[in-house]
């Protein structure tokens, strides 16, 4: 499977790094970023590994308490749509 980042993904992940870093320091934010990248490589051997979301073509990984990645599967890709801050109102 190859993983794509949308561009909606890539902008909310550099806004989640951006706000831990300002809260922050920067060993929390290379936690962060650890743990994106263990959870991408998870996604690789198993698409299914996190659930459905309330859209039944998207899944919900939570990657910390406050933020999780929205992602969506098709025939051969893993599609990154975006990283939600789980403390807001979202749709996903």
């Amino acid at each position: 499977m190859k993983i794509i980042w949308s561009n909606q993904a890539k902008i909310s992940y550099e806004d989640a790094i951006d706000f831990i870093l300002k809260q922050w320091d920067a060993e929390v934010a290379f936690d962060f970023e650890n743990k994106t990248n263990l959870l991408l490589d998870k996604l690789i051997t198993n698409v299914k590994l996190c659930p459905l979301s309330i859209h039944s073509q998207l899944r919900k990984c939570v990657i910390h308490k406050n933020t999780s990645l929205i992602y969506r599967v098709t025939n051969t890709t893993i599609e990154l749509i975006t990283f939600i801050d789980n403390r807001s109102k979202h749709k996903y």
